[in-house]
Order: C-alpha cells, then sequence, then structure tokens
C-alpha cells in the first residue's frame, strides 16, 4: 500500500460519522477521536453540512487525517476539497465519480461487494476498496472468498462492524482497515459524550493491536533449534490463545 493508505490500515479503526450540528460538534469530536487515538474520520455527506465539519474538524485537530463518505457526485468531491478533505468514500462503484477523484488527486475508497465491482475496479490501480454493507453482504467469508481472484486489493469493510466482531475483521491480511460508527452513535454525539467516545476509541485501538500482536507471534516460532538439531513433529504447533478475546 502507499503511504497514505499505509497511515490509514495502521490506524485501524475508522469512525463513520454524521454530524447533524457541525459548529456546535465538529471540534470536540475531533478532539475526542485524537484523544482515543485515532485521527482519523469519514464525515458522511448523509447530512448537510458535511463540508463544513470536514473542515472544522481539521482546524481544530490539523494532525487528523479527515475524509468525506456517502459521496455520490463530483460536487461533494469538490466541496470536501475545497474544505481540506483527503480523502473519499462512495457506497458504490461509480466509475465515473473514480475518474474525476483520481483527476483531482485525492485518494477514493468505492463500494465494491461484487466480481463484477472487484474487476472494474481493477482498471483505476485502485489498492483499497470499501466493502459496504459489510455484515449484509457476505461478511468476513465473502471478502476472503473474493480475495482469492483478486489478491491485490486490501478492504475496509464497514457496516454492522463494533466491538464484538472487530478482531475478526481484522485479523484477516486483506483487511486494510474497518469502519464504523458505534464509536460515534447518534445518541453519543448528540448528548456530546466525549469522554465516552474517546474511551471506546481506546477500546477499539486496543482490540486492534492486540489481534495484530497476536497475528505476528503467531507467525515467529517460540525459539528456533540449534544448528543441526533435530525437529520434533508439531515442535512448534500453535498453542497461543487469541490475546484480543481477553481485552
Amino acid at each position: 500500500m502507499n503511504k497514505f493508505n499505509q497511515t490509514i490500515s495502521d490506524i485501524g479503526i475508522v469512525p463513520v460519522i454524521k454530524l447533524n450540528h457541525p459548529e456546535r460538534d465538529a471540534a470536540s469530536l475531533a478532539k475526542a477521536l485524537c484523544a482515543g487515538g485515532v485521527p482519523v474520520a469519514e464525515v458522511t455527506f448523509r447530512a448537510a453540512g458535511a463540508d463544513t465539519a470536514i473542515r472544522l474538524m481539521r482546524e481544530a485537530c490539523p494532525e487528523m487525517i479527515v475524509g468525506a463518505g456517502t459521496v455520490t457526485e463530483a460536487a461533494q468531491i469538490d466541496a470536501t476539497l475545497a474544505a481540506g478533505g483527503q480523502f473519499i468514500v462512495t457506497p458504490g462503484f461509480d466509475p465515473e465519480l473514480v475518474s474525476y477523484a483520481q483527476g483531482q488527486n485525492i485518494p477514493i475508497y468505492p463500494g465494491c461487494t461484487t466480481p463484477t465491482d472487484y474487476h472494474a475496479a481493477l482498471k483505476f490501480g485502485l489498492e483499497v476498496l470499501k466493502f459496504f454493507p459489510a455484515e449484509q453482504s457476505g461478511g468476513l467469508a465473502k471478502i476472503k472468498a473474493m480475495s482469492a481472484p483478486f489478491p491485490q486489493f486490501k478492504v475496509m469493510p464497514t457496516g454492522g462492524i463494533s466491538l464484538k466482531n472487530l478482531s475478526d475483521y481484522i485479523a484477516a491480511p486483506v483487511i486494510a482497515a474497518c469502519g464504523g460508527s458505534y464509536m460515534v452513535t447518534a445518541d453519543l454525539i448528540e448528548g456530546q459524550a466525549w469522554e465516552e467516545i474517546t474511551r471506546l476509541c481506546k477500546k477499539s485501538r486496543d482490540i486492534v493491536e492486540a489481534t495484530r500482536l497476536g497475528r505476528t507471534v503467531k507467525d515467529i516460532p517460540a525459539a528456533m533449534p540449534a544448528s543441526g538439531a533435530e525437529i520434533a513433529p508439531g515442535q512448534y504447533a500453535e498453542s497461543s490463545t487469541d490475546t484480543a478475546q481477553k481485552l
């Protein structure tokens, strides 16, 4: 993956946000996300003023990566760019929007859930695809199945992701990061529960880091035999438990 995509992947979780009152909530929300170790956000155009929210979040936390979601027309890409947005997410695969975003030099993650979508994405040199709605479209099993004929793609599933299944998704090498709204629900934002949002972000990051650490450790033998020593059958069989399940 390129550096930008890798940065998002390193964070592992992308909050998907609908802000009804950007002037009131955007700056405080940005600070809560960053305090929780999640300096990235997808602000959706499901609510008016998404571009305003993007601008205010970037002003409050310049270190954040803030992009636009639910983008369905070129004018929204223009508005995102004008607000300082750094990436585009579309709910489906629209070749005209992908082409337009690439012409504007802004990363785009189009929604792809079928072999036809994946095949079309090949023509645009994309690295990361959004898989939406993830759980309703077959979940991790389908994502893994799709990666067999299309190993060049990493996937960002969104839709149905929660603290309960985050570890399962993150453990799969095909997953770049997971999008989710569970840490930025309408009730949490409306109630200005910034500390709870920060707590949920920290919990998510703990799961991501523990899961990836567990996956890395499983790839490394517990000890290497001395030169010339015999290796007993099953000597290095995996016996560790899933670290993330203990969180």
